[in-house]
């Protein structure tokens, strides 16, 4: 689907500061978005053919998983160097023009950045490997001495998030170990930097700035409650310490772990801000932050430090309305006290689709995926009416499962190697998506070969098939976005809770000229009456198990199905 019209004479860019308070922005993980030149790997230039059907979607912005020169060892997330294009993705001159011809669609261009570790391959670290110990190119880079006599075990007992230790003994040039050990809270390829050293600070804050000066409206930071450790490295008490996984990123003693969410790592993003506000209009922040709750989270989202981070407890909260409710509470009370909006978000590279994880699971353990496309659409619907921005997953839009039964030898996360084969969700998310056709590649690019293989049964997924289709997925997304962008402020505003029968969370929203928005998402099986003063005029919902019933003893009613959202025009 290459462009059709003339970017120049399209709607530029919202010159607005604070765009991104609201904003929908759609993730694009390059390797499988569009794969312009055949060899089965998606890259910058199929992206950019592909603009037009963003734009068309509705989306206010997009971010890019990485793209720098990399080995690929764990996707893109160990940069070679953080100032160059990897090279089967594209060229300088491809960025370029990704950044004009998506401003000239009003679509703002997040990239990533990755400040916890780089590559084993970046420069920085093969001169660490071929100096002497104690030089400056050490000090760039947790390094510790080995315990024991012989310095022969890790610093200390800290794992690695893709299993193991999160220690390397490294060796030198000729392969003999030596009593120093270098720390990598992920693979053994991505040595963690430290942040303790003022060199890293100006690298990154030059770094910042070269990708800003070219016209990068942002970043979304890899891992960013993780830059700093606890002083002196000590022993964690793991609460799982019989498993081998690192489980502590995703648990509620996380804020006790000491490689997570450290205080410390506030000063590094104040620095960061005071360069992103050089800019006019300044440059904005995402934090990929794993905190234990609300108040932790909002921390990082102080007036002086990043702008937004993604809100992984409502992720977590799954299917629950209870769970639901409260945690959207806790999350706008604590984010009102620094003055920020929430960042909500569903699905991403690094998590189950949500279609999946949503699904109810049989006795047999099967899962039903009808049941988790109909619960991921609604709670989709539900998600885009709540105050704040909000992140998409490429391929959420078309109702993408996750892909679980790939051939062991195509997988490629890391933490599946690492884990022997037990571990391993990551692969699942990032197969290509189908643009059309009734087989792989599916509109992809030309070869037939993808880097991780597609379904055979993803021809009714296909952008091309669901287009137009009123009942699709993809219409559901289209009408949502339209609704929230022109004819109400889903985005910004208040939020007034209704008293709502049964499994059914609703709330009412400000919107434009006088109209207000009701949302609701039936979490139950069963259907439901809505109060009758909630209105029947129906704008969008996630399925068409809606309807408006009359009485004969008062006004007409909706009546919504179990796991089903909907959202109604109602007049203040």
């Amino acid at each position: 689907m290459t462009p059709t019209s003339d970017p120049a004479a399209q709607t530029a860019v919202d010159p607005s500061a604070d765009w991104w308070r609201h904003a929908v922005v759609y993730q694009v993980y390059p390797r499988s978005f569009a794969d312009s030149d055949g060899d089965g790997m998606g890259d910058i230039p199929g992206l950019v053919s592909r603009l037009d059907y963003l734009a068309d979607l509705g989306v206010d912005a997009i971010w890019i998983s990485p793209f720098y020169s990399s080995p690929l060892n764990d996707g893109g997330y160990d940069v070679a160097d953080y100032r160059s294009i990897d090279s089967r993705l594209g060229s300088m001159d491809d960025v370029d023009r990704l950044v004009a011809e998506s401003h000239a669609r009003g679509m703002r261009v997040i990239m990533d950045i990755v400040p916890n570790h780089t590559s084993s391959e970046h420069p920085w670290f093969q001169e660490l490997l071929a100096s002497e110990p104690g030089s400056p190119a050490w000090d760039r880079y947790v390094v510790r001495e080995g315990r024991g006599a012989d310095r022969g075990q890790p610093p200390n007992n800290w794992r690695s998030v893709f299993h193991g230790s999160g220690w390397s003994q490294i060796r030198t040039p000729a392969g003999e170990p030596t009593g120093s050990w270098y720390l990598h809270l992920f693979d053994t390829t991505q040595p963690d930097l430290d942040w303790d050293n003022p060199e890293v600070h100006a690298e990154f804050r030059d770094i910042l700035r070269f990708w800003f000066d070219r016209g990068i409206d942002g970043f979304r930071i890899d891992v960013a409650h993780g830059l700093v450790k606890e002083a002196g490295l000590p022993d964690f008490d793991y609460p799982h310490p019989d498993e081998e996984k690192q489980q502590a990123m995703f648990e509620d003693d996380i804020a006790h772990a000491p490689f997570w969410d450290q205080d410390g790592v506030h000063d590094i993003y104040r620095e960061w801000r005071s360069v992103a506000d050089e800019y006019d209009p300044p440059r904005v922040f995402c934090g990929e932050t794993w905190v234990p709750n609300p108040e932790r989270l909002a921390r990082y989202q102080r007036p002086d430090e990043l702008h937004t981070s993604f809100n992984f407890i409502y992720l977590e909260a799954g299917w629950n309305a209870a769970a639901m409710r409260r945690t959207i509470d806790e999350t706008l009370a604590n984010h009102a006290a620094v003055g920020a909006p929430p960042t909500w978000v569903l699905s991403n590279h690094d998590l189950v689709r949500h279609r999946t994880r949503m699904a109810p699971v049989d006795v047999s353990g099967a899962r039903d995926l009808d049941r988790g496309l109909r619960r991921a659409r609604a709670a989709t619907l539900f998600t885009l009416s709540l105050p704040g921005s909000m992140y998409l997953y490429q391929g959420e839009e078309l109702g993408l499962p996750e892909v679980v039964d790939l051939p062991d030898d195509a997988r490629q996360d890391p933490a599946w190697h690492r884990s022997g084969g037990t571990d391993g969700t990551r692969d699942g998310c990032r197969v290509p998506i189908p643009w059309s056709g009734d087989a792989p590649p599916y509109g992809f690019g030309s070869d037939s070969a993808t880097w991780l293989p597609q379904p055979h049964d993803w021809a009714d997924l296909t952008v091309t098939r669901e287009l137009g289709d009123p009942a699709s997925t993809l219409e559901m997304y289209r009408a949502a976005l339209r609704i929230r962008r022109a004819s109400s402020a889903l985005g910004e505003g208040s939020l007034l809770w209704l008293d709502a029968p049964g499994d059914v969370v609703a709330l009412r929203r400000p919107g434009r000229d006088g109209t207000d928005v009701v949302s609701v998402i039936n979490l139950g099986t069963g259907t439901v009456r809505l109060p009758a003063e909630w209105g029947t005029d129906l704008l969008v919902s996630s399925s068409d198990d809606v309807a408006a019933l009359s009485t004969d003893d008062g006004p007409p009613s909706m009546v919504v199905g179990g796991e089903t959202a909907l959202w109604l025009a109602a007049t203040s």
